[in-house]
């Protein structure tokens, strides 16, 4: 395996889960969580949508630029990258712009909507459907390349299972 792998998705989806799962697959993988970038930041740090909002996205924005020097720096010394964030809609193409490596690989875990609310009661962490809500239709109307995969239904190993039996035919996006 050659490139850097996006796993993306709605909060909840399922992406910090398959991610490492996915790194693992390979002899060299390295999982690179965005959200860890993010809390990195421990003086004035605002998250999407937190005010004020443009320093929130100036953040996604800078967190999304550092995920991808990251992922570069480690195909450089040989490892397949696989990166844990949101990419939907416009960002996409930010990635796209930021990273120099090649191939790149897109996977979308798209679970229904009743799935992702299960998930979100389930979690530790806060409360996040009313994000994934929010981004859902960008996930499935504004990001129409890569592998598309609904996790509803599978075990993170049987997501992992498919996403290697259909990486090569269906993800690469660059």
């Amino acid at each position: 395996m050659d490139g850097v792998i996006i796993v993306s998705g709605v909060p909840g989806a399922g992406k910090s889960t398959l991610a490492p799962l996915l790194a693992a697959r390979f002899e060299r993988g390295v999982h690179i969580e965005a959200d860890a970038l993010q809390r990195m930041i421990v003086s004035g740090g605002r998250w999407p949508g937190e005010e004020p909002i443009e320093e929130g996205y100036g953040q996604l924005r800078l967190r999304g630029l550092n995920t991808c020097l990251l992922g570069d720096s480690f195909r450089q010394a040989g490892f397949v990258p696989v990166l844990d964030d949101i990419v939907v809609g416009s960002r996409v193409d930010e990635f796209l712009a930021d990273l120099q490596s090649r191939p790149v690989y897109l996977v979308m875990l798209l679970p229904d909507l009743e799935t992702l609310e299960r998930r979100n009661a389930e979690r530790a962490k806060e409360n996040v459907f009313h994000q994934a809500l929010g981004l859902d239709p960008v996930a499935r109307n504004e990001t129409p390349m890569g592998l598309r995969i609904d996790t509803s239904d599978q075990s993170p190993v049987q997501s992992v299972e498919a996403v290697m039996d259909r990486l090569e035919a269906d993800a690469r996006i660059a």
